[in-house]
């Protein structure tokens, strides 16, 4: 998961397609300039339970994403899905929800920095 999220931090759209399984995977992915992407957190991952013992291994990661769009906070928190298969994990599907977020200016900075959102990520 930290490696996809740093692939969408810096536009990598190759290696976002290239660790989708091919059973989601879209055509393309549209870049989006306006994004950026400032802080990961993982909630929790582990084995997928729903996966019967006679199909692939599969797994579970549920992350916040923070990122800025536009001058405006947002956090992405989704649970995604990923099965093994050929010794790669590979990304299936999740069920994202997005949020905007309106931090104050001596909040923590969503970056995991320690310094204040308005000395940070805020410029």
């Amino acid at each position: 998961m930290r490696s996809r999220y740093t692939a969408f931090a810096l536009t990598l759209h190759d290696y976002l397609l290239a660790t989708w399984h091919i059973s989601t995977r879209p055509a393309a992915l549209s870049p989006d300039p306006e994004t950026q992407w400032k802080g990961l957190s993982i909630i929790k991952s582990g084995p997928d339970a729903t996966k019967a013992s006679s199909q692939a291994e599969g797994g579970f990661v549920h992350f916040r994403a923070y990122f800025k769009e536009r001058e405006r906070w947002h956090m992405l928190e989704e649970n995604s899905r990923f099965v093994h298969e050929s010794g790669r994990w590979w990304y299936v599907d999740g069920t994202p929800a997005v949020v905007r977020l309106k931090p104050r200016r001596n909040d923590p900075c969503f970056c995991g920095s320690g310094r204040k959102l308005k000395l940070c990520c805020n410029e």
